[in-house]
């Protein structure tokens, strides 16, 4: 028996509540999107589609020591984008703007944490971003000019999760299983 987890930053309640009263008057404007639910958004530092259950308990111990070894930093979301490109977008999101490079080292070390204690680590080259929307591939530059209106968010990074992922009907569902302060 295996969990999906990821190991990522939470976005704080006000950042969470800006962006989606951003959003609400607009989610129906284009009935193909698929957008994410604001209690689940996060940045994602690792993926780990697969961890045995005897996994869990050193992964959380090693997480702790990444989190004891990284500073606190700040981070910013602005600008948008989309996976794979803006001509046939499958994913609309959030970049960040601020915080790129210490979140990459974070995502960096809670990947090699994971590796360390025998689990897979799923996905290819870190793209920090907070996924808003899915969708079938279409044209979204349009969109793209609608979530680049979204006004900047900022907030100190003080701690990273390690959330279990379960796959719901209509989406998936979240559980924090571990906070992680990061150094002061």
């Amino acid at each position: 028996m295996s969990e999906r987890l990821f190991a990522a930053v939470i976005l704080p309640a006000e950042v969470v509540d800006a962006i989606d009263r951003f959003l609400q008057p607009r989610r129906d404007a284009e009935p193909g999107l698929r957008w994410t639910v604001p209690d689940g958004w996060h940045l994602t530092c690792a993926f780990l589609p697969r961890v045995a259950l005897t996994q869990v308990e050193p992964l959380e111990e090693t997480l702790g020591e990444v989190a004891a070894r990284t500073g606190r930093f700040r981070l910013t979301l602005a600008g948008s984008g989309a996976f794979p490109d803006a001509s046939r977008a499958t994913v609309l999101w959030l970049g960040v703007l601020e915080g790129a490079d210490d979140l990459a080292q974070l995502a960096v070390r809670c990947r090699n944490a994971a590796s360390g204690c025998g689990v897979e680590v799923d996905g290819g080259r870190f793209r920090p971003h907070l996924t808003l929307a899915r969708t079938k591939p279409f044209a979204a530059r349009r969109w793209l000019t609608v979530l680049d209106a979204i006004p900047a968010q900022s907030w100190p990074v003080e701690e990273f999760a390690l959330v279990r992922s379960r796959l719901l009907r209509g989406g998936a569902g979240y559980e924090v299983l571990g906070r992680f302060p990061l150094a002061g």
